[in-house]
C-alpha cells in the first residue's frame, strides 16, 4: 500500500492509469466487467472512484470479493483489480415433506453463464405426486449495451387448498406457460422490465378432500394473457454475505380471461433495505403491499405461507386481494473462516390480508392479522454464491399453539 500512498498522497490527488488489468478471473470475462467501471487507462484517476469501482465489482454476479493494488515503474502506472470468484453454477437439489407427502426438486443455475452475467437455469420438481419443471434464460446486458432479455418455459402442478363458506376443497391446479420480456437498463442501479405471458390455468378436483360434498366445480380450464411492467431500483451493497442499503421493485400486472373476457389487475410494491453493525452484525428489513381486483373468489392471488411471508405459520393457510407484510430479522456471524461461516438470526413477521370480496377493514381484523416470531441459524459456504442453509422456528405470538420449522436454501429475503 506504499505505493498507493505515494500515488494518492494528497486527499482528491489524482492519477492517470497507463494499464488496467484484472487478477483473479477463471469464468469471468474482464470485457464483461470493464462495462461497469469508472478508472480508464490515459483517464485520470483517485482513490475515492477505486474505491467506487471495487463495490461495485462486489455487486457483480460471480464475484465474491475484490481489492486492488497499483503498480508504477516511473513511466508508467498499471491498476490491478484483483478479484475473488465464486462458484456459481451450482445444482438444484430441494427436498422435505410432511405426512403424506414428500417432495424433491432437481436441476441446476447458473447466475453467471458464460462469464456475461446471463443467467440459466433449469428444473424437475415432484410434489404431491404432480410434476413440474422449468428452463429459464436471461441477458440483463446484450453486448454490453443498456438492454436485455428474458425467456422462460414453466410447467406448474401443485394442489391447492381452495377456501369455500362450506370449508377447505382440495383441487389439482397446473400452469403452462411461455413468457418473453425486455429490460431497459438506466445506468447499473436502475431498470425497467416489460414483459408478457400466454399461459393456461387449469383446476380439477382431488381425490383427496376434506368434505364429504365439497362444493365448487369439478374442473375447469382457462387460457390467460399477462402483461407486466416492472421498475427496480437496487442499491444494495455486498461484502461477502453481508448486505448493506436498499432497492425496490413496483411491479403491475394485467390478466386477460379469454373465456370470460374480463381484466384481472395487480399492483405490487416491495422495499428491502440492510444495514450493518459492527462486523458481524446484520439488519434486514422487508416491506410487501400488494393489492389486486376484488373478485369475490376462492382463487385470490395472495397467499399466507411459511416460505413466502410468515414463517411457522404454515402452507397455503389463506389467500387475498390485499396484503400487508413486514418482515424484519437480526442476522449475527458467530463463525467466520476462509469457507465457512456461521450466523444466529432472531426475527418478526408481521402480515394481514383483505378477504377476497372484502373491504379494507379487513386488514385490521383480528382473524386476518398474523403475528409470528421467532429464531434460527444460518450455515454459509462462502466458496458458492448464495449457498445458505436456512433453518427456522417461529411462533404466533397470540396462540403459543401456531408454530413450525421452515428450511430453505439461501435468506428468507
Amino acid at each position: 500500500m506504499g505505493m498507493v500512498s505515494c500515488l494518492f498522497a494528497q486527499e482528491n490527488a489524482s492519477t492517470t492509469i497507463d494499464q488496467l488489468q484484472f487478477e483473479g478471473l477463471k469464468k469471468t470475462k474482464s470485457s464483461f466487467l470493464l462495462q461497469f467501471l469508472k478508472s480508464r487507462p490515459g483517464i485520470p484517476t483517485t482513490e475515492k472512484s477505486i474505491q467506487a469501482d471495487i463495490q461495485m465489482l462486489k455487486n457483480i454476479s460471480g464475484i465474491g470479493n475484490a481489492n486492488y493494488r497499483l503498480d508504477s515503474t516511473g513511466k508508467e502506472t498499471k491498476l490491478i483489480y484483483q478479484v475473488q470468484e465464486v462458484k456459481t453454477l451450482l445444482p438444484i437439489v430441494n427436498f422435505g415433506g410432511i405426512k403424506g407427502n414428500l417432495w424433491f426438486q432437481l436441476g441446476f443455475t447458473d447466475i453467471n453463464w458464460r462469464g456475461k452475467g446471463q443467467s440459466l437455469s433449469g428444473y424437475y420438481q415432484n410434489n404431491d405426486r404432480r410434476h413440474s419443471g422449468q428452463i429459464f434464460y436471461k441477458i440483463p446486458w446484450y453486448r454490453g449495451k443498456p438492454w436485455g432479455f428474458s425467456a422462460s418455459l414453466t410447467k406448474w402442478s401443485s394442489r391447492e387448498p381452495v377456501f369455500f363458506s362450506e370449508g377447505t376443497v382440495n383441487y389439482d391446479y397446473d400452469n403452462n406457460s411461455i413468457a418473453l420480456s425486455v429490460i431497459r437498463h438506466f445506468g447499473f442501479h436502475r431498470n425497467l422490465e416489460l414483459g408478457g405471458t400466454y399461459f393456461i390455468e387449469k383446476y380439477t378436483k382431488s381425490e383427496l378432500q376434506f368434505l364429504d360434498s365439497p362444493p365448487g366445480p369439478t374442473t375447469f380450464r382457462q387460457p390467460k394473457y399477462l402483461s407486466k411492467l416492472e421498475i427496480i431500483e437496487n442499491f444494495l451493497n455486498y461484502h461477502l454475505f453481508y448486505l448493506k442499503g436498499y432497492s425496490w421493485r413496483l411491479a403491475m400486472q394485467n390478466v386477460y380471461n379469454t373465456i370470460d373476457k374480463n381484466w384481472f389487475n395487480t399492483l405490487q410494491f416491495q422495499g428491502r433495505s440492510f444495514k450493518r453493525f459492527g462486523h458481524t452484525g446484520n439488519l434486514a428489513m422487508r416491506l410487501r403491499l400488494a393489492i389486486s381486483t376484488n373478485n369475490e373468489t376462492p382463487f385470490a392471488p395472495f397467499v399466507v405461507d411459511s416460505h413466502v411471508n410468515i414463517r411457522g405459520v404454515g402452507n397455503r393457510i389463506d389467500r387475498g386481494t390485499a396484503q400487508v407484510v413486514f418482515n424484519a430479522e437480526y442476522r449475527q456471524t458467530v463463525y467466520n473462516s476462509n469457507r465457512w461461516a456461521g450466523q444466529l438470526v432472531a426475527f418478526s413477521d408481521i402480515g394481514t390480508w383483505r378477504n377476497p370480496g372484502g373491504t379494507f377493514r379487513d386488514l385490521y381484523d383480528r382473524g386476518n392479522f398474523r403475528y409470528f416470531i421467532g429464531g434460527g441459524f444460518r450455515i454459509i459456504y462462502q466458496k458458492v454464491f448464495g449457498a445458505i442453509l436456512r433453518v427456522d422456528y417461529g411462533f404466533d405470538v397470540f396462540n403459543k399453539n401456531q408454530n413450525g420449522i421452515v428450511i430453505g436454501l439461501g435468506q428468507y429475503f
